[in-house]
């Protein structure tokens, strides 16, 4: 299975807590969906035959571009790459720009999964994370979303600055209440060069509160299991058949073309990023050029990557995998490292079955692990 990523660099307003590559002008937004179509048909050979399952624009806010422009976008991947019968095609949007109409065309499209920012459903989060919408447009685009949609997933921040545990269960409430068939939620950081930070530097904001995050990470574990949702990736919880077929392929290491300004690409072998400028990526693809640099992943590059991508899911680091893609020395290694941290009941081993009935033995973070699960899998990495 392989998917396409299409990042839309454009938002409305910069949140505080925001490191991520976008601009908020969108005077070259013509410019830079020309750039996107002209780089689609650039990579289109090396994906030649390759069955496209998955389609995400991401961003940014990709619901700032009109339905016709999305449309665009989508008629040119259809027109030049292999698209499978059933894909799921995703739309991250914000809840100011989903207003009735444009859900209702929204829901005409080929767009079949919407991915909406509500972050918080209460006003003074939204204020302190600099949100553009409010919590009554949270509300009430999500009550008509899924009107039109059955494939909804939102986001939900939780640590945020005099965030009580109350008010958190309050908002997954409000999210089970909503029907939503899948969360994505996660903990607020302060990167450096953000307002957030400046913020906190400053006192205006508190520091954040790590035990406080750790309790919200633990009762959002308890909830959603009690709703029936599977707490399938350390950030992702869905109902049965509501997972997210893309990002299951990033964690379980498929393929996909990633396209528009850092953007990243992954062919099996070889990581592609493009370059995290907006100007830049129009002027190169204006003259047919891809902004693109790359990298061959060594051994221990795709060791590490399986590592910490399989602990942060519910399927784990399958210890035959290990041994027949790495050798038995990497197996070695890697339950060397694991035992302090199974002594620790941080991690468990199990065995499962898989679709063809074989025993598949596994490693796999506790609930206790899982709020640790970057760090311990960091500590398992093998270094060149």
């Amino acid at each position: 299975m392989s998917g396409i990523y299409l990042h839309i660099p454009f938002c409305k307003q910069k949140c505080h807590y925001c490191d991520f590559h976008f601009s908020t002008s969108l005077k070259r937004k013509d410019d830079m969906i020309a750039a996107l179509k002209t780089e689609l048909l650039l990579r289109k050979d090396k994906w030649e035959g390759t069955a496209i399952e998955t389609i995400y624009f991401g961003g940014g806010t990709p619901s700032i571009l009109s339905i016709t422009e999305l449309q665009g976008l989508l008629d040119l991947i259809y027109e030049n790459y292999k698209i499978s019968a059933q894909p799921e095609i995703t739309l991250e949007a914000n809840p100011d720009d989903l207003s009735k109409d444009s859900i209702n065309q929204l829901s005409k499209s080929p767009i079949n999964r919407l991915s909406i920012g509500i972050q918080s459903f209460f006003e003074d989060d939204l204020k302190t994370m600099n949100r553009a919408h409010n919590a009554e447009e949270a509300k009430t685009c999500l009550d008509e979303a899924t009107k039109h949609f059955d494939n909804i997933t939102i986001d939900l921040i939780y640590g945020i600055p005099n965030m009580s545990l109350k008010k958190w269960e309050q908002n997954l409430q409000m999210a089970f209440d909503f029907g939503v068939p899948h969360i994505s939620s996660y903990a607020l950081t302060v990167e450096d060069k953000t307002a957030l930070h400046n913020f906190i530097k400053k006192g205006k904001y508190p520091p954040l509160d790590e035990v406080l995050a750790a309790q919200h990470f633990k009762h959002l574990i308890k909830c959603t299991q009690d709703q029936g949702f599977v707490h399938y990736e350390i950030s992702n919880f869905g109902k049965s058949n509501y997972f997210s077929k893309h990002n299951t392929s990033y964690w379980q290491g498929k393929t996909y073309l990633g396209v528009g300004p850092s953007a990243h690409s992954f062919n099996g072998k070889e990581r592609s990023w493009n370059v995290a400028n907006n100007i830049k990526y129009i002027k190169a693809l204006a003259q047919n050029i891809l902004p693109s640099e790359i990298e061959t992943l060594t051994k221990n590059d795709r060791f590490n990557e399986y590592i910490m991508t399989g602990l942060r899911t519910v399927w784990g680091i399958a210890l035959n995998k290990i041994e027949d893609d790495f050798g038995k020395a990497y197996k070695r290694q890697l339950l060397t490292s694991a035992q302090k941290f199974i002594d620790q009941k941080l991690l468990v081993r199990t065995v499962d079955i898989d679709t063809h009935q074989n025993v598949v033995e596994k490693l796999k973070t506790t609930s206790d692990g899982k709020f640790l699960a970057d760090g311990i899998a960091a500590d398992m990495f093998i270094l060149d």
